[in-house]
């Protein structure tokens, strides 16, 4: 394996970005006010990282309205489920091959 780090995709290695991500993988579709209280980040820099991923393709936001207060929420795209499991995947081998580089040097 070359070092460098050509398979991490940018977008979803910050860590509210994965967050985000992860969450919608596990929970599904999840609501702005719930995912701010899970994620314990305040409105401005969720909004950020949310408008971000939308603006990629990996994340879709339903609008809508409870009694008059309006809802927001979000779910993964088929785009950022594949680029999170992606993300996954080349974090897996990086991990594996600096592991295997240092039981290497314990020979």
């Amino acid at each position: 394996m070359s070092i460098g780090f050509p398979e991490i995709d940018s977008t979803v290695h910050g860590p509210s970005r994965l967050s985000i991500l992860t969450l919608l993988q596990v929970e599904g579709s999840v609501d702005f006010t719930t995912m701010k209280k899970t994620l314990s980040l305040a409105d401005g820099v969720l909004g950020t990282h949310l408008r971000k991923l939308e603006e990629t393709g990996y994340i879709a936001c339903e609008k809508s309205f409870v009694g008059r207060r309006p809802k927001s929420t979000y779910q993964l795209t088929p785009t950022g489920k594949a680029a999170l499991f992606q993300y996954i995947e080349a974090m897996q081998k990086l991990f594996t091959s600096v592991i295997e580089t240092e039981t290497d040097q314990d020979l």
